[in-house]
């Protein structure tokens, strides 16, 4: 048995290892361990997405930490964010999601939260995973009255809309027309709720999972399908979210899309003028537009770069207090009130924003102005070391010539899949993409 956490919890094809009901119910055993607790009875929250495969893995945990005298506390289908809050909100004493995110239906993953609601960092990752791998648990006997028991609980859903409403302290949202995708993920039944219960219009699409239809051209991934919705129903804002609503990418009513980065402009800019950008700066990935960073410079804002992933984002907040933070990809973290990303009060802060400003997304929108940018995925076999294989090396460094100070490129492998993610930013957009194109060629000729 090899690693089992990458940079996002465990994930990979379900029912192939490592996502397995073996291993799950290793890392139930693993979790009750770590978790337990000398003062009181432990107890650890989990909630996955729409998954087929959800249920084998949530069964497979539960049993393990069962096993181990550890209680759970079960609330189904649920956004990512929302077990965050729940973990917190119920006093656990850690919360587990099951999901793949963005992935499609074939994959599953398991991803921690630590009591705190934070994501749980790489040491605490490493015991879990060395006490699964080498069956390193108790010997006592927890029999009879030490098993764990399993609850199901009935009002968790209401907590999170609770909780997500008073993120714009409950600001109604009356005179907006809202189309929402929920990917027929984990905010399925949630996100819808929660905008209808703020005044809002709402008109619900890809929302009615099936166990195999998760992102399935569908929700934050694949944006095509919000911005025809928008464009049928004529709606004032589009808001896509993926399978476990962590991420958000947005549309305007004219179906011009926005992504993680514009939503960062959009909230900077308006904190800064409402005095609550606290230290002036703002966190994202190395993965953010040049567009991004000119746009601050501009306000007077801080940046602050950190690797790609909102656990390394989240980190370098707790660190120095940034209230704004995220990825392109659409993971937004208001630190006030999450402690992840979270898709649906990412939306909510920009429809306040529309509200308070009396401005149309379109208008926000046109504060960021990007520059052309290609990302392409290549798919390996083997994750050759970037910096071993001389051809590219020479050949990035023939084009970051060409670039200058106008542009840039970003290679790496992925965390969660066998891809190698290569993004150019520059003025000339075909420029650019035969530059990409020709990366792309070599990175898959050397990883076969």
């Amino acid at each position: 048995m090899g690693k089992l956490f990458g940079t996002d919890g465990i994930r990979g094809k379900a029912n192939t290892y490592p996502m397995t009901a073996d291993i799950a119910l290793k890392i139930g055993q693993a979790a009750a361990k770590t978790f337990r607790n000398k003062k009181k009875r432990a107890r650890i929250l989990i909630g996955k997405d729409t998954r087929v495969s959800g249920y084998m893995i949530e069964y497979a945990l539960t049993s393990g930490i069962c096993s181990k005298g550890v209680d759970v506390l079960l609330v189904g289908p649920m956004p990512t964010p929302a077990i965050a809050h729940l973990t917190k909100s119920f006093a656990a004493d850690c919360g587990i999601v099951i999901s793949a995110s963005h992935n499609s239906y074939e994959d599953n993953g398991i991803k921690f939260f630590g009591p705190d609601g934070f994501k749980l960092d790489d040491e605490k990752e490493k015991e879990i995973e060395g006490l699964a791998l080498n069956n390193d648990f108790d010997t006592s006997n927890f029999s009879g009255e030490k098993i764990g028991k399993a609850y199901r609980i009935d009002d968790a859903a209401g907590r999170y809309i609770e909780f997500a409403k008073s993120s714009i302290r409950n600001k109604s949202l009356e005179g907006l027309k809202i189309v929402i995708d929920t990917a027929n993920g984990a905010a399925y039944k949630i996100a819808p709720m929660i905008f209808d219960e703020l005044g809002a219009e709402v008109i619900v699409v890809n929302n009615r999972p099936n166990g195999i239809n998760i992102n399935k051209k569908c929700g934050a991934t694949y944006p095509e399908t919000i911005k025809h919705a928008v464009s049928q129903v004529k709606a004032d804002v589009g808001i896509a979210l993926d399978g476990d609503a962590d991420r958000v990418i947005m549309v305007d009513e004219n179906g011009e899309e926005l992504d993680g980065d514009h939503i960062i402009a959009i909230a900077a800019d308006y904190f800064k003028k409402k005095n609550r950008l606290i230290g002036n700066t703002v966190v994202s990935t190395v993965m953010s537009n040049l567009g991004l960073r000119k746009f601050l410079e501009e306000k007077d804002i801080g940046y602050v770069e950190t690797k790609v992933g909102d656990r390394y984002v989240v980190e370098e907040m707790r660190k120095n207090g940034q209230v704004i933070g995220g990825e392109q990809s659409g993971h937004i973290i208001f630190s006030k009130y999450t402690t992840t990303g979270d898709g649906t009060i990412t939306a909510l802060q920009i429809l306040n924003i529309m509200k308070k400003e009396d401005k149309k997304l379109s208008d926000l929108r046109k504060k960021l102005i990007k520059y052309p940018q290609v990302l392409k995925n290549v798919k390996v076999d083997n994750k050759v070391p970037l910096e071993e294989i001389e051809k590219l090396q020479l050949k990035i460094k023939e084009f970051e010539k060409k670039l200058g100070d106008e542009g840039r490129m970003l290679i790496r492998y992925s965390g969660t899949e066998n891809l190698c993610r290569v993004m150019i930013e520059g003025k000339d957009e075909k420029e650019i993409e035969e530059m990409c194109d020709s990366l792309c060629k070599i990175i898959e000729e050397e990883t076969r």
